[in-house]
């Protein structure tokens, strides 16, 4: 499928970068490697290199393109851990907002966002560091 209908923000050789489709808050992206790897130490040492220079560039796009007054970055490695996919590592990059409710789920999973989804992956994506 296209980039665009899956969300996908950018490529590298080993790693790539997507919305999170049940974002908790808008611009909720997860940096993945291209290998489906369960843990950090299953990582070769490239594939390491390149999640986390991905990851760093990752935090200047949402920066630049939501003007978050923080992140949350981090890996739940593990079912146990609070990995919804445990099998494939992936960084969860989260924008907040001092007023923002949290990740508040109103009814049925159901989470409000001001903005769609493909303005989020738009704003990204144009906020890119080359």
């Amino acid at each position: 499928l296209d980039d665009d209908v899956t969300y996908i923000v950018k490529r590298t050789d080993l790693c790539f970068v997507l919305l999170n489709v049940f974002p908790y808050t808008p611009g909720h992206i997860m940096v993945l490697p291209k290998r489906p790897v369960a843990s950090l130490d299953g990582l070769t040492d490239d594939e390491h290199d390149e999640i986390w220079r991905l990851t760093r560039t990752a935090v200047t796009a949402v920066k630049n393109a939501f003007k978050p007054h923080g992140l949350n970055v981090g890996v739940n490695e593990g079912a146990a851990g609070g990995g919804s996919i445990p099998d494939h590592l992936h960084i969860h990059i989260v924008p907040r907002w001092t007023s923002d409710t949290n990740f508040l789920t109103t009814v049925s999973d159901a989470r409000i966002l001001p903005i769609s989804l493909k303005e989020s992956l738009d704003r990204i994506r144009d906020h890119w560091p080359d």
